[in-house]
């Protein structure tokens, strides 16, 4: 057992600094707040999700994470835009509702998923990489992300979807980048998202029977 333990915290034995290591415990934690906020519908989803985005792209870049990197990037400033939607109504008569996807949301989903994926491989060709399954999956979870964060920001009830196929293949690519603490975290993202849908849902149903 002692074997495993120093096995998944070596990475912290030897390569991260203690700022370093600082720095993720504390994205990590502004990370399950914001979820916990986005669960209950709760605008402050948003500025703390922007602290976490913002340590998360220094971190991502640091270890040649590049599509998280742009993910993180996107999220911040994508951040800034959901404030701006739940903040202000949209019509002057009622603030953006918790719905279902449409068939035109579908479509600009899948068209930002393409662009993000083909955007990502650019910069991995840039940088040189593109080399391993794991650049794959980055390439793979920022098309995944950006729709998530989109239909988020739009408040579509299918954005939990987005987070958990994600955060699920994102799991293994965090630990063998020896960012455990985030890793761990994604597990429990996962978790979060399961139930972040169905609060949504919930809520999306109860308008639509109101």
């Amino acid at each position: 057992m002692n074997d495993w333990i120093d096995h998944i915290l070596s990475p912290y034995y030897y390569n991260n600094s203690f700022f370093h290591i600082i720095l993720e415990f504390t994205a990590v934690a502004f990370t399950i707040f914001s979820v916990f906020f986005a669960q209950k519908n709760n605008i402050w989803v948003y500025p703390i999700g922007i602290v976490s985005t913002t340590i998360y792209s220094y971190l991502t870049f640091i270890t040649s994470l590049y599509g998280d990197f742009i993910i993180n990037l996107y999220y911040t400033l994508m951040s800034f835009y959901g404030w701006y939607a739940w903040m202000y109504k949209k019509d002057k008569n009622q603030k953006i509702p918790i719905t279902f996807c449409n068939k035109k949301d579908y479509f600009y989903t899948f068209i930002l998923f393409i662009f993000s994926c083909i955007f990502s491989m650019m910069i991995y060709f840039f940088y040189g990489k593109l080399q391993s399954h794991f650049d794959w999956m980055d390439v793979l979870t920022t098309g995944i992300y950006f729709s998530g964060m989109y239909q988020m920001a739009m408040k579509k009830v299918e954005n939990w979807i987005f987070w958990i196929i994600g955060n699920g293949i994102s799991v293994p690519l965090y630990f063998f980048k020896g960012l455990v603490l985030t890793g761990i975290l994604f597990i429990i993202l996962v978790l979060l998202a399961i139930v972040g849908f169905f609060i949504w849902k919930k809520k999306a149903l109860n308008q639509i029977l109101s």
